[in-house]
Parts: structure tokens; sequence; C-alpha cells
């Protein structure tokens, strides 16, 4: 099996009932380098989360205590695990289970059986993925560029007049592409406002947003009765650290 780089040394948090299982999952990852903890129940995925912060948890559907649902909603409502990288692993297969996990922010989504390489090359691609977010602070999908040290965003390298909400929506958007946002997420993390409130804000401000983006506000898809998701598969390109990248 091709493995990552041998300075692969993310922790990773396997979550599953099923012994045999997370004893597989847990072998394949850390033969790829990644330092591996397991679990077998959701409240221990929670507290385990909380205290060993791991870059990503491998989560089951199907968990004692409450479900992988439950421990992913937890998790994104936490500040402390709220960045925490999530992987769905589950025998679960219907579309409606899986557009619910992706709606609770998890990054992929992959059902039992499954290739132990495939989870390894999915694992190193959502970590790679968030390692470049992390990397700089200019982030670039299509046309549109965001230079988050100075609050300026551009299409076609044309500057685009932003307020403050409208700039921390893209931002938070552009950030997590590919995956859905629910509205209850976004008022809570763009507005500050409990998930319960109801009002049409977000979709208000998602359309004045998409205006001034002109064409490239295509890029924000409304998923009907969840939400919004910013395409995932826009070409995207992060400027190399330099003069615009943060510490």
């Amino acid at each position: 099996m091709t493995s990552p780089p041998a300075a692969v040394t993310a922790r990773i948090l396997v979550v599953d009932d099923e012994p045999e299982i997370a004893a597989l999952v847990a072998y394949h990852l850390a033969r790829a380098g990644y330092h591996v903890s397991t679990t077998g129940t959701g409240p221990d995925a929670v507290r385990i989360a909380r205290e060993e912060r791991p870059a990503l948890v491998v989560l089951d559907l199907m968990l004692p205590g409450m479900s992988g649902y439950d421990v992913l909603e937890i998790l994104r409502r936490d500040a402390a695990t709220r960045d925490v990288a999530v992987l769905m692993l589950t025998a679960r297969r219907d579309e409606e289970d899986r557009v619910r996990g992706l709606s609770l922010g998890a990054d992929d989504y992959v059902t039992k059986p499954f290739s132990p390489r495939e989870l390894v090359l999915r694992v190193a691609a959502i970590l790679r993925r968030a390692k470049g977010e992390a990397a700089t602070h200019v982030t670039v999908v299509g046309p549109i560029r965001i230079d988050r040290d100075r609050h300026e965003v551009s299409v076609n390298a044309e500057p685009v007049d932003l307020t403050p909400i409208e700039y921390k929506l893209l931002t938070l958007l552009a950030q997590r592409r590919g995956r859905l946002q629910g509205r209850a997420e976004l008022l809570e993390q763009v507005w500050d406002a409990s998930p319960d409130v109801q009002t049409r804000t977000v979709d208000m401000h998602v359309q004045r947003l998409r205006a001034k983006l002109g064409r490239a506000g295509d890029l924000i898809e409304t998923v009907r009765g969840f939400g919004y998701r910013f395409r995932g598969d826009a070409p995207a390109n992060r400027a190399s650290t330099g003069n615009d990248a943060g510490p």
C-alpha cells in the first residue's frame, strides 16, 4: 500500500463500536504514519476529542451512548473541536444518511465495506486540504481571491466591496467548500445567533453576496431544504506563504 511520507504525525481518533473494524482502521492509519487512538462509544468520542484535539475523527454512525450524528453536532458546536476534520465511516448507504452527515459538517462519507487503502488516501486528502487552509491567509477559488489579512475580496483581480457580514459569510463558505452549511449553522457562526432563530437573514445575505460577486456568485450553490455549499469542484489555488501568509 502506498503510504504518506514518514513525516506524517497527525493525531487521528477512530470511533467504532466494532472492535475488529476499529483495529483494522487503526492499523492501516498507523502504518501510514499517523498517531491513532480508538474508542467505541459516542460519549467517549466527545471526551477524547476535547482532550486530545485530534486533527481528524473517523466516526461511525451507529454507536452506543449517542449516535455519530449527535457526536458530530457536539463537535461542530464546541469552539475547541469545531475545526476538527470528520470522516464518517458507516454501513448506512442511503442518500438521506449521507446528506444528513455532510449537512452537519462531515468532511467526507465512506460506506462499509470499504477499501483500507482508499480510506487512508481520503484521510490524507482531508488533512492536506486543512493544512493548506491554515498555512496562508489568502484563499483563491476560481476567480475569487480572499485576503484575510487585509479583509479584501476581488473577482478576476477587480475589488469587490462587501459588508463585514458578507465578507465573513463568503470566507466561511469558501474555507469549507464542498461541505454543506446549514442555515442554522451559518446563523450561529456568522451572526453569532442562536441556531433556533427562524429568519430569512441568511438567504437575503447570500442573495446580495451573489449579486456582488457577479458570475462568480454561481459558485455558491443552494441545497434546497438544507442551506448552502461553496462548490468543491471549483479550481482552487492558495498563495504560498510570504507577505500575505499567516504564522
